[in-house]
């Protein structure tokens, strides 16, 4: 048996809260499109308490957790007992396809978090290492769009549902059987009528065949009145590209949170691919209308709060970027750093 196994028996694990995460593991992975093309994990988590959800984070969210616990409780804070010998945590890659990256990762990312939560009941909560397991607004209204390594939870029918006129219900004829290979995926035979409940993802589809509730993928049957159209929030950042004898407006979609500030080299590779072919440079325009050249991380906050707009429609990022051709000389090529000290 292991150290942190011995230790969590021998603790007073059965006082845990029912909401303390206690096991994770990775279910897929998600190509998302923000300032740049990453990848998430997308993680089912199991409480003490015997309830599962899904949750979602970058490795760079592991890596900031994996960061904050050493600090408390790696071996240099020579605090005892608070002192342990945290799982290895895979290291950053520079080089190489992100996808192969991402799902390179996930066995070690698994070991990891199983290597976490089988640790002592004081690491457990932690406040760091609960924030990141806990289920925020966003992860809750997410919809995976797959799920290859885990099969999607179902639920029980609404009540109110079978008030609803069937005519009005979504709904869909099942074109062949379906016996499924799980307790959670719906059994049905072909000529059934099934109510459509939710859109689980882009394959999948839960619905109810008399007072059975579960999974099954749509290419199984035939759509009559599908479910509502779901809507994703998108957030819109303004950009004005200075070509040389015009200006042009583009307005750029991105999952992102218009609150979040993106890195120099996120955003100017998200740039690069809205303006294939072209060699561009980043830039804000002071109040005098003189294009100042971004040049690092150290001059995006000066974009943040130099380049902010009085009035800006919701949904979009309260400040505006504007892209010129890298030669331009018409932009101040001295830096924004250097801009901030003597605005």
């Amino acid at each position: 048996m292991s150290l942190p196994r011995q230790l969590r028996d021998e603790s007073d694990f059965e006082q845990l809260a029912e909401d303390v995460a206690v096991s994770a593991h990775i279910a897929d992975v998600e190509e998302r499109r923000g300032f740049s093309v990453y990848y998430t994990f997308v993680i089912e988590v199991k409480t003490k308490g015997g309830s599962k959800y899904i949750i979602y984070r970058r490795y760079s969210e592991f890596f900031t957790l994996h960061t904050k616990l050493e600090e408390n409780y790696g071996p240099e804070k020579e605090v005892a007992p608070y002192i342990c010998s945290l799982p290895p945590f895979p290291g950053k890659i520079y080089v190489g396809n992100k996808k192969d990256i991402a799902e390179g990762r996930i066995p070690l990312l698994n070991t990891y978090m199983k290597g976490l939560l089988n640790f002592p009941v004081w690491l457990l909560l932690d406040e760091d290492l609960r924030i990141f397991f806990y289920q925020t607004t966003f992860d809750s209204e997410s919809v995976p769009r797959a799920l290859r390594r885990l099969r999607p939870p179902t639920r029980k029918i609404k009540k109110n549902s079978q008030h609803i006129s069937e005519m009005e219900r979504p709904r869909a004829e099942a074109l062949f059987d379906f016996k499924g290979n799980a307790a959670q995926e719906l059994n049905f035979k072909s000529g059934e009528l099934v109510y459509l409940l939710s859109r689980v993802n882009r394959e999948w589809l839960e619905g109810s065949v008399a007072d059975r509730v579960g999974i099954f993928p749509q290419s199984f049957v035939r759509i009559i009145k599908d479910l509502p159209e779901e809507k994703f929030p998108v957030s819109w950042l303004r950009c004005y590209f200075h070509d040389y004898d015009r200006c042009h407006i583009r307005d750029i979609s991105l999952e992102e949170d218009v609150k979040n500030l993106p890195t120099y080299k996120e955003l100017l590779e998200l740039i690069r691919t809205q303006f294939p072919g072209n060699d561009v440079a980043l830039n804000i325009k002071d109040a005098d209308g003189d294009l100042i050249r971004l040049l690092d991380n150290n001059d995006i906050e000066l974009l943040y709060t130099r380049g902010k707009r009085k009035t800006y429609k919701e949904n979009f990022f309260s400040w505006e970027l504007h892209i010129t051709h890298s030669e331009d000389l018409d932009a101040y090529s001295n830096g924004a750093e250097e801009y901030s000290h003597t605005a």
